[in-house]
């Protein structure tokens, strides 16, 4: 096993201007929750999961993404109830969220 169990990135990347792109629709606030809800479920730290802010990850039309490794398995999403599902399902009980997955 490697250093963390999952390790999740958000992309947070802000263009300029009115180009699409993942904190125009709140990738900011989506992953400061996940990275609080992991803490809570005391599931943070060393050989458990990491979440982490991530610059553009080329998602863009497809946003907003998060990748999860080691699996490198894709999500979008679009509140934080789908955000709960990937967390409860997938970093919790090793199910991939087919409806969210891209």
């Amino acid at each position: 096993m490697g250093y963390y169990q999952y390790h999740v990135f958000f992309c947070i990347n802000q263009r300029e201007g009115n180009a699409v792109c993942c904190n125009n629709v709140g990738a900011q606030e989506m992953r400061d929750y996940a990275k609080k809800r992991i803490k809570d479920l005391k599931l943070s730290g060393k050989s458990k999961i990491r979440i982490n802010n991530a610059g553009c990850l080329d998602r863009c039309d497809e946003g907003p993404v998060i990748v999860i490794y080691p699996e490198e398995v894709w999500y979008t999403y679009v509140d934080q109830d789908d955000i709960d599902e990937i967390i409860d399902e997938h970093l919790v009980n090793g199910r991939i969220v087919e409806r969210l997955r891209i």
